[in-house]
């Protein structure tokens, strides 16, 4: 089996003689650079170009994230893995958008660090579990976040279920007893609430909401 040729770029000398060490004893894979700068990094890459590239985000004279980018440049068929303390989604979001194809942090273990490689030098893209995690964190807070029926008043859910109807903002008005003007008003609140467009938007949400 081929193995899959590694550049780790990491500005701490423990990170690259371990993650050296490590790789070097599983036999799908071989270390063939280290560098201690981002400018070294994209040297050795448009040299040797590896499978993998290994990228710390934090180093000394150069970004990782430019770094990612101009190895990029050069060597456009190395993958790269962004590799960080930081478990903010924003590092990993960022990195991806200069080119790398994964991001895992320095807490994770040795299985999921291989698997990453592995996955992102089969095409695939691989985002950490502990990131993965905050993502989810932070989608379901939205989702909690986000404006309901539960926001809108009485009257408010009065005039909904006749625009779900297809009543008219005169009809609305005869039959509750209002002006046209303040139905209107009442509509503008209704769609600024549930932060919708338009009616047709509206009778969708409810629908969708089983109202």
């Amino acid at each position: 089996m081929e193995k899959i040729t590694i550049l780790i770029a990491d500005d701490h000398q423990l990170i690259r003689e371990t993650w050296t060490y490590m790789l070097n004893n599983d036999p799908r894979f071989m270390v063939v650079g280290v560098a201690a700068t981002g400018e070294q990094a994209i040297e050795l890459a448009k040299e040797s170009r590896p499978d993998i590239v290994l990228m710390d985000i934090n180093m000394g004279d150069m970004t990782g994230f430019e770094a990612t980018r101009q190895v990029k440049k050069f060597s456009p068929g190395s993958k790269i893995i962004g590799v960080s303390m930081h478990s903010m989604p924003v590092y990993a979001k960022k990195m991806m958008k200069m080119g790398a194809s994964g991001y895992v942090t320095k807490n994770s273990g040795k299985e999921e660090f291989f698997r990453a490689i592995i996955e992102v030098n089969s095409g695939k893209t691989y985002i950490c579990e502990e990131v993965k995690n905050i993502l989810t964190e932070q989608e379901m807070e939205s989702d909690n976040h986000k404006p309901g029926i539960n926001s809108l008043s009485k009257r408010e859910l009065e005039i909904v279920m006749f625009i779900k109807n297809g009543i008219s903002s005169k009809e609305i008005s005869n039959q509750l007893g209002l002006s046209i003007k303040t139905v209107e008003v009442h509509r503008y609140n209704i769609l600024k609430k549930l932060t919708l467009p338009n009616a047709a938007a509206l009778v969708n949400f409810v629908n969708h909401q089983g109202f």
